[in-house]
């Protein structure tokens, strides 16, 4: 409420960069099907899948309490020394920290923190969801369809972003994590 230019930042859901790719691909397992049976075996194979690139979410910096003991909740955040953000790989460190936390430091007492709300962004994505499937026609009006679907089947980390709260022990560490590899299977009856 006392300086409006630091309350301007990111919008909570920004994505800077967000790349989608969907692709479907025949598999050519029909070239060495020979006679009814073999095509029915061999044909009818389909690769697709969903391949996303994004940057992360913007991280929500705050600070517990009240210290610019203006008795208004949410509006306290840390005071910044505007240097250079820098970022590390979760798993690179002891504590799993994504961002260094030495340019932050406590607001003064009964003065709000100069640090703006939503500035820099946290971990991205990149993720890999594949589908195999296998279509049969039996006769005119009877087919089948088996399918088999990985999400995120490299089984990457994806990381959720770091605590922002200044105040917190956990501050500019990442606590968790999107869920990892997930397959299913499904067959389908067409009648």
């Amino acid at each position: 409420p006392f300086n409006y230019r630091i309350s301007r930042s990111l919008s909570a859901f920004d994505m800077t960069h967000n790349l989608v790719v969907s692709y479907t691909y025949e598999l050519p397992f029909q070239r060495v099907a020979h006679g009814a049976t073999g095509r029915k075996i061999f044909g009818g194979w389909q690769l697709s899948g969903i391949s996303r690139f994004t940057t992360g979410l913007p991280i929500t910096l705050t600070a517990s309490g009240d210290r610019s003991l203006v008795g208004t909740g949410g509006i306290d955040r840390p005071n910044y020394d505007g240097t250079g953000i820098t970022r590390f790989d979760p798993r690179d460190t002891s504590t799993h920290l994504f961002f260094d936390k030495t340019p932050f430091s406590r607001e003064v007492l009964g003065v709000a923190g100069n640090a703006n709300r939503r500035f820099f962004h946290g971990p991205g994505l990149n993720n890999f969801d594949v589908s195999l499937v296998k279509s049969t026609k039996f006769k005119e009006r009877i087919s089948s369809e088996l399918r088999v679907e990985f999400f995120n089947v490299f089984n990457h980390a994806q990381f959720t972003n770091p605590t922002g709260n200044f105040t917190s022990s956990n501050f500019g560490r990442v606590t968790g994590a999107r869920d990892p590899r997930i397959g299913q299977v499904a067959l389908k009856v067409h009648f």
